[in-house]
Order: C-alpha cells, then structure tokens, then sequence
C-alpha cells in the first residue's frame, strides 16, 4: 500500500480509503468486522463514514472497531442529512453543525475528526455561517479540518475565498463523485482540486456496480441499479451502460478484474488523493484491495479513458478541447 499527503496538511493516508456505507446495512456486525479487518490487512489507514448511513448504525460500529488502533488511523465523518424530526435536525447552520459532530464524536467513540464534511450544499444557510462553525469545531479540537463533499466547484471555490478573506479553517479535502462513466469532475472540480492543494477521495469508482462486470454488458434487471431510485437515476442513461460494456470488455482482454481496473483508473488522476472503496462482504471487496498494487501506466489510462464520452471544457469554446 502506498500512502500519500492530504493535499497541503501533512496528514498522510493509504492510496485507498475505505467507505463505511455497508456497516449495519448490507453488512451486519460481523461482517463489517470482517471487511475493517481485510482493510487494515491490506494496509489501509483511512476511512469514511457519515452519520446519515444505516441511522448512524455505520458510526457506532466503526467506532467499536477502531478502538485500540484510533491513533493510527484517519476516520472521517459528514453531516447535513435530517438526523431527527425536529425542524432544525438536518442543513448545515451552525446549530444542527454542533449537535451533529458530539452526536457523531459519541457514537465514534473519539474526541475527534481528522475530517468532517459537509455532505451537500444547504440552499438555506449562507456559507459564511457555514465556514464559521466549521472554524470553531476546529478551535474547540473536535475536528481537525473541514471537508466538502457534492458542492459545484463555483461553490466550493466562493467557500475558499470566504475562508482566505476571514481568515477561517479551509476545506482541505473534497469527495465528488468520479468513476468512468461519471466523468464530470474533470471538467472543473478536480483542476480546482490541483490549483488549491486539495485532497480529493472520489467515491463511486465502480458505479454503482457498473463497472464490475456483474453484469456482462447486459443491463441490470434486478439491484441497486434497478430498485434504487437514485442509482436509476443516476445510471439509467444507456451510455453508461454501453461505456460499461466496452469497459468489462477491455479489463477481460487484458485479464484484470473489472473492479480492479475500475478503481486504478480514478486512482491513476494526478488529482486523487485515495478512491473510497467499499462492499457487502470480503469476497466483494478483493477486487478492488487489489487496484492499490496495480500499475497503471499512462497509455492504459488514455485507452481506458477513451472507452466513455468525452467531457466538455469548462466553456463554450468547444474548439478548445484537448486533442
């Protein structure tokens, strides 16, 4: 495993971040003991979790699994989502800010957050507030730096300049989504990513499965990719599918593991920090452990790459995309 600094804050993680989502969800405890356990064999240091996942389950159990090894590792955690039936237990305002991270800090079992996140941009609080509570957790040692995950790049880049103006903790790391066929970080979020010295844990590698090879090139008709709404929505074009199929097909002639390939590939940008992976068992998870040991070299990526649509530039001036 090979380990890498969070953009500028001389915290150092494993080339893959484990995600928690599966904890008490589609993994049960003992499973999701097993799956912490195959990580930090593989060597990983670093993982992900949020408070909204499995109703705050994924927390409580993560944090019964890094006692005795809390001090070698990095955990992150998000807050936004409605944690309550109260009118204020959701959003990003200072108030659901600080019940939100002691709420987290207690299931976890820790007195701190390498790195909390805002999970979504909140329409309803203005960033400055945002930027301010997010500064006094970081005083008051609770976190130690903020982090965003889903916001536009305009959005994020107004939050740094906010932070730089009132002299606030920064967001150091972002999580967007990239994968393959989700490619739209290129176009601003990850250049944003390499001018600010930002960390970047891209989540969804795989697609949601799509890029497994679960399917052989056939659409699903059963699944997350069918019975979930948001995965439907997400993926339901048929160019993902038809990316997918070309992709499964590059990774059987070239006899790697979908999964593997899929995860080298968004590991392989100069802007990733570490892909967060995750599964429902050990045996799902191999596959994607192993992407930390592949070598992707340039001219593989340029062929991988060449198999989705390519993105957009960032303005009208289509004459402009790289040849």
């Amino acid at each position: 495993m090979d380990y890498r600094t969070v953009g500028r804050t001389g915290v150092k993680v494993s080339s893959l971040c484990f995600g928690t989502m599966s904890f008490g969800d589609t993994a049960d405890e003992a499973e999701s003991a097993r799956l912490f356990a195959a990580a930090r064999d593989a060597g990983i240091n670093f993982f992900d979790c949020a408070n909204v996942y499995a109703g705050g389950r994924s927390e409580e159990l993560l944090g019964g699994l890094i006692r005795g090894a809390r001090d070698d590792l990095v955990i992150t955690s998000k807050v936004f989502g409605k944690t309550g039936e109260g009118i204020n237990d959701r959003g990003l305002s200072r108030r659901h800010l600080t019940r939100a991270v002691e709420a987290s800090l207690k299931r976890l079992g820790t007195d701190r957050l390498e790195f909390y996140f805002v999970h979504q941009f909140d329409q309803g609080t203005p960033i400055d507030e945002t930027l301010r509570a997010l500064n006094d957790l970081v005083t008051r040692g609770l976190i130690l730096y903020p982090a965003v995950s889903n916001w536009a790049a305009w959005q994020i880049m107004k939050a740094l300049g906010t932070s730089a103006h009132e002299q606030l903790a920064r967001f150091e790391l972002i999580q967007p989504m990239y994968n393959l066929s989700k490619r739209q970080a290129e176009v601003e979020i990850l250049p944003l990513a390499r001018s600010e010295k930002l960390g970047v844990i891209p989540y969804s590698p795989l697609g949601g499965g799509l890029l497994t090879g679960k399917y052989a090139g056939e659409r699903p008709t059963q699944g997350r990719l069918v019975d979930n709404k948001m995965y439907t929505a997400r993926y339901g074009d048929p160019q993902h599918h038809e990316t997918a199929a070309r992709f499964v097909a590059y990774a059987d002639a070239h006899g790697v593991h979908p999964a593997t390939l899929a995860v080298a590939w968004v590991g392989s940008h100069p802007a990733v920090t570490a892909p967060i992976i995750g599964a429902r068992s050990v045996a799902q998870l191999e596959p994607s452990l192993a992407a930390a040991s592949f070598a992707m070299t340039p001219e593989m990526r340029a062929e991988i790459t060449a198999l989705s649509p390519a993105v957009p530039v960032a303005t009208d001036r289509s004459e402009e995309q790289p040849g």
